[in-house]
């Protein structure tokens, strides 16, 4: 069974969704970020996934006090990311009642980070991708470096899961990156939480039959971050749970 994730992306305080990681392409659908929560958390999601957009590309949380509402609004595990650069950064989102951190451009430029916070806290390694190159800093760089060879890095440090955005599909709602997400899992024993293009009930069937190399019996995606096909209307979380847990 896969995880369902339903998104909530912080910028100014409000629930957005950019186009393919551009800031300039952005769609605001919510002015309250906790009463969506809640909206997501009573129609049964298993946990809510929340970014702060603002702190990832500049690295200061003003969305962290949001966050933090949010978890204490729910209850089920909330798990964030963005702009988390510091142990301090993330001890403060989890006193604030978060349950799971992610870490992406930091994970990068200190692994040593992840490896001390994943010792008594649950941590995820966000690794947006274009092509086959991790971008940092909310998506706006290149890293130079590829995503297996990151995932690698990761493999021994008791870590969550990583979280695979594939940069050129996200907010399009045209389907995941099925091929790259199949290559990861064949390559990784890292549980891996898809995020990016789903936009209808096929895209989640998709998820469900991929397996890492192809093999009938290889891995599949623990987990799947949706945010505009929820918000747009295309399926419900009621029919996204339903579909995920055949």
């Amino acid at each position: 069974m896969i995880e369902l994730y339903p998104a909530i992306d912080l910028r100014g305080g409000k629930c957005v969704r950019l186009y393919q990681g551009d800031y300039a392409q952005e769609t605001v659908y919510a002015d309250d970020p906790v009463s969506q929560a809640k909206v997501f958390a009573d129609a049964g999601a298993p946990w809510i996934h929340v970014v702060d957009l603002d702190a990832a590309k500049s690295g200061d949380p003003v969305n962290r006090d949001v966050v933090a509402a949010i978890a204490q609004a729910v209850d089920v595990p909330v798990q964030t990311g963005g702009g988390v650069r510091s142990e301090a950064a993330a001890r403060t989102l989890f006193e604030g009642g978060v349950e799971r951190v992610v870490i992406g451009t930091a994970a990068l430029e200190d692994p040593a980070l992840v490896y001390s916070l994943a010792k008594d806290h649950r941590v995820a390694v966000g690794l947006d991708v274009r092509g086959t190159e991790v971008a940092v800093r909310g998506w706006t760089e290149g890293s130079g470096r590829a995503l297996h060879d990151v995932a690698d890095d990761f493999a021994e440090m008791g870590v969550d899961a990583l979280i695979v955005t594939q940069i050129h599909v996200d907010g399009t709602m045209e389907g995941p990156d099925l091929e790259g997400l199949g290559a990861l899992l064949g390559h990784t024993e890292v549980d891996v939480i898809a995020s990016g293009g789903v936009g209808n009930l096929d895209h989640l069937r998709s998820l469900l039959s991929l397996r890492g190399n192809g093999d009938e019996d290889g891995r599949t995606p623990t987990g799947v971050i949706v945010g505009r096909a929820i918000y747009e209307g295309a399926f419900t979380v009621e029919q996204a749970l339903a579909e995920l847990a055949q």
